[in-house]
């Protein structure tokens, strides 16, 4: 780092012009910074509704990594994405590593084993990866969603599309699920549960912005799952798909292995600093106008990352 960068104590770092983080400064962290310093990380102001005000009066400018919009002119600088895809693949071999048979079909001396039934529900970045990945490792998958535009990205993978009429798909939420009715996700569980007892594996990645993530695994639907299921539950952050999901736990319910992990990112700290750094870098050239910052609210990107207006 010393050839490329300067080293200094993290109390001479919180002195510059602009911070970039991962997770957000600690309050008492912010509370030493500068007036109009910049503040570049993801602060999810959708999850927590004092953060602006907060930041706001202590006179902060910040730009917040999860409000850059899912556009194409965007899309190398969408960290929300880039942690996705990784997310799908590794919860797909944390899956594997548990289940106690095969993914792939085998033809064996000692007979035929079957593949593994795998179950995506939600189709976006980390639930495409997952599709793909699991495939990859030849189980047979199916997948759900609610948005109109996932049946064709799903079948594309080699998966099976889980159709349940009656979704809300509002095409002016930059690309995210919408808050779907009690009477569409009541129907949506019984279409999962009627699947869901033969299946080995079930993948959820279900959020939506700013709100709980939606209960599609209600704990009667993993009691009819085999002894050996595999649920691994990557929206536990948001309160998970799964009736029975604990956060950063894995806990044994009846046989059926429940993993609430929505970080798993993290166990990839190789490519996804990678990303991370790419994304970022590709952020600040964007933003960047004559050594100044561009404050253009009119900018989709930087009026929509902008949160302290």
């Amino acid at each position: 780092y010393a050839e490329v960068a300067q080293l200094a104590v993290r109390t001479d770092v919180l002195k510059a012009d602009m911070i970039i983080s991962i997770n957000p400064l600690t309050d008492e962290e912010l509370k030493t910074i500068a007036k109009d310093t910049f503040l570049i990380s993801s602060f999810e102001p959708f999850s927590d509704d004092k953060v602006i005000e907060k930041l706001k009066g202590l006179g902060l400018r910040a730009f917040s990594l999860d409000m850059i919009p899912r556009s194409t002119i965007a899309q190398s600088m969408d960290v929300l994405s880039s942690m996705a895809s990784i997310a799908g693949y590794k919860a797909v071999l944390e899956a594997a590593m548990r289940l106690p048979r095969y993914f792939p079909m085998m033809v064996t001396a000692a007979g035929n084993i079957k593949p593994a039934k795998v179950i995506v529900l939600g189709a976006g970045v980390a639930g495409l990866q997952a599709i793909a990945t699991a495939r990859r490792l030849g189980a047979q998958v199916e997948a759900s969603d609610v948005r109109a535009a996932a049946k064709e990205e799903i079948m594309s993978l080699g998966a099976k599309f889980i159709e349940v009429q009656g979704a809300a798909d509002d095409k002016g939420a930059g690309g995210y699920a919408v808050e779907q009715s009690a009477e569409f996700l009541q129907k949506q569980q019984e279409e999962v549960q009627r699947r869901a007892a033969k299946a080995d594996v079930i993948i959820t990645t279900a959020q939506v912005r700013g709100r709980k993530a939606p209960m599609l695994l209600p704990k009667t639907t993993v009691e009819q799952m085999r002894k050996g299921a595999v649920i691994v539950d990557l929206a536990a952050s948001t309160g998970g798909n799964c009736e029975l999901t604990q956060n950063g736990k894995v806990i044994n319910h009846n046989g059926v292995i429940i993993v609430g992990d929505s970080a798993l990112a993290n166990t990839m700290p190789q490519d996804a600093s990678s990303m991370f750094s790419t994304n970022i870098y590709n952020f600040l050239k964007y933003i960047s106008k004559d050594g100044q910052v561009n404050m253009n609210m009119e900018d989709e990107i930087i009026g929509g990352s902008f949160i302290t207006k």
